[in-house]
């Protein structure tokens, strides 16, 4: 059953990409629909990031400053929006991200 179910998974997601993605098929979406199509990537990027960072750890609100989430988070759309390069936004914030948890807000034991 569960091979089944990733089977009819992979082949509702093929076929959706199938129809948008061939140029050879009669398939032509509205302006308006296209334009409202633009705002779906970044809505579901940010259903993903903004539980990640501003509960982490999914009991509640975290918008202190000693949350390393929230400064990488602020740094990773800051070097995205001035350098608009992608691989030096993930790797730097993630770098930071990385030395915020484990060195600057580790407790002391």
């Amino acid at each position: 059953m569960i091979i089944l179910s990733i089977l009819a998974m992979t082949a509702l997601v093929f076929l959706s990409r199938y129809l948008f993605l061939e140029p050879r098929l009669p398939l032509k979406i509205n302006p308006e629909f296209q334009r409202l199509l633009k705002y779906s990537s970044p809505a579901v990027l940010t259903a993903i990031w903004a539980p990640i960072v501003f509960m982490p750890e999914g009991e509640g609100l975290w918008l202190a400053l000693d949350n390393p989430y929230l400064w990488s988070a602020g740094l990773a759309a800051l070097l995205a929006w001035k350098t608009k390069n992608v691989l030096l936004t993930t790797v730097a914030s993630m770098a930071v991200f990385l030395v915020l948890n484990l060195v600057v807000f580790t407790p002391s034991a």
